[in-house]
């Protein structure tokens, strides 16, 4: 049955890098619904020339492809600069490679098989999101931060450290933003994934994990005991207060 969703305002240009062509044309038919144009590609090597091009608002990536998969597509789109929106579709089995799409830049995930629904307001929340970073606007809260040795500009999603520049991922960024947003506060790995994956499913608290572990390594000079991201034991983490 197809999902229901109002109209899109603006259409997006999706691209759908998926080798099996039924699922293809689901994806396709149900993101149409939402007002957008649609390309379908079902190989990994004609799949990351086209997302490579620059002509799309999201692309939406299977891992497993033939001809090239879509962990080394992300890889290379993010090492080329292609800062295009990235949602893989993983095999429900395979939580090291949700992990890993995560790590080398993809946005989101989901499992197969997935909703329509849940497809849907992924895809929203990922181009609205990408509608704001395009306006230059930030998110929330303050334009510019400055934490102890850190600074982050959120206008140019930007971070200092001692003056020399880090070099984060999207969602790093959105995390530590999102903490310094709220110095104090303890946030569990659910309220984080919410509030800045835009979803809680239980189960994905490694997901959190994992990119607490990364942002410490790039902002804390000794990771194993950090000054500005805090575990807080039976709760989750917070960011060390101003």
């Amino acid at each position: 049955m197809r999902g229901f969703a109002m109209l899109d305002s603006v259409e997006k240009r999706i691209l759908v890098i998926e080798d099996q062509r039924d699922i293809a044309e689901l994806i396709a038919m149900h993101l149409r619904d939402l007002g957008h144009r649609i390309d379908c590609v079902h190989d990994g090597t004609r799949g990351f020339e086209a997302a490579r091009s620059g002509r799309y608002d999201l692309i939406v990536l299977d891992v497993m492809l033939p001809g090239r998969d879509g962990l080394d597509i992300v890889r290379a789109l993010r090492i080329d600069k292609v800062a295009t929106p990235v949602l893989m579709l993983t095999a429900r089995s395979s939580e090291l490679d949700r992990v890993l799409g995560l790590e080398l830049g993809a946005d989101d995930y989901l499992t197969k098989p997935f909703s329509i629904p849940e497809l849907q307001a992924r895809v929203k929340a990922l181009l609205r999101r990408a509608d704001m970073l395009a306006s230059g606007a930030p998110e929330a809260g303050a334009e510019r931060m400055e934490v102890g040795d850190l600074s982050i500009d959120c206008i140019r999603r930007e971070v200092r450290l001692r003056g020399q520049p880090i070099a984060l991922t999207a969602k790093e960024f959105d995390l530590l933003a999102h903490f310094a947003r709220n110095p104090g506060r303890a946030f569990t790995r659910m309220q984080l994934l919410d509030a800045v994956w835009g979803h809680a499913f239980e189960g994905y608290e490694h997901t959190v994990n994992t990119h607490i572990n990364r942002l410490r390594a790039k902002i804390e000079s000794d990771p194993a005991n950090p000054r500005h991201v805090l575990t807080v034991r039976g709760v989750g983490y917070r960011f060390a207060d101003s």
